[in-house]
């Protein structure tokens, strides 16, 4: 008997909206991979624009980012917090990769924005090592208007 298809059908992506807009977190995700164990984690997240996505890295693995639904802002920092790239998914860029260990993140520009994930597993959660310093303590409202507007060369004060 064959594996049963896997979907993020338009039904699916409203509910998933809906189960954000909700949450206390703004923001839920729906798992394509069976266990947190799987070698490739592929999740969709709904993601509201005040949902607090702190600055972050990966050291394990690459992570590529397609949107599925809204706009968001990619900021990737070099190690002191200053903007090295700014992408706009959904709007001036289609798919995303970020390297390994490369200091990140992201802004919901949209209500309803659902973003599809891929990277390696398993899943591991992030160690304090791996959420920037310069970003700790800072509030969701703080971090997300400065990544509204930031840009390259620019530094989180």
């Amino acid at each position: 008997m064959e594996p049963p298809l896997k979907r993020l059908d338009t039904a699916t992506l409203d509910a998933l909206s809906e189960e954000a807009q909700l949450s206390p977190r703004l923001r839920s995700n729906r798992n394509l991979h069976e266990e947190l164990s799987d070698p490739v984690q592929r999740l969709a997240i709904a993601m509201e624009p005040d949902t607090l996505v702190v600055p972050h890295r990966h050291p394990h693995t690459w992570e590529l980012l397609y949107p599925l639904r809204g706009r968001f802002v990619v900021l990737h920092f070099d190690e002191a917090g200053t903007v090295t790239e700014r992408t706009v998914l959904g709007e001036e860029c289609a798919v995303l990769e970020n390297p390994a260990g490369a200091w990140h993140a992201v802004l919901s520009l949209d209500s309803g924005g659902v973003i599809f994930e891929v990277k390696r597993g398993p899943y591991l959660p992030l160690a304090q090592a791996d959420q920037a310093a310069w970003g700790a303590g800072r509030s969701a409202a703080e971090l997300n208007a400065w990544y509204a507007v930031a840009q390259v060369g620019e530094r989180l004060v």
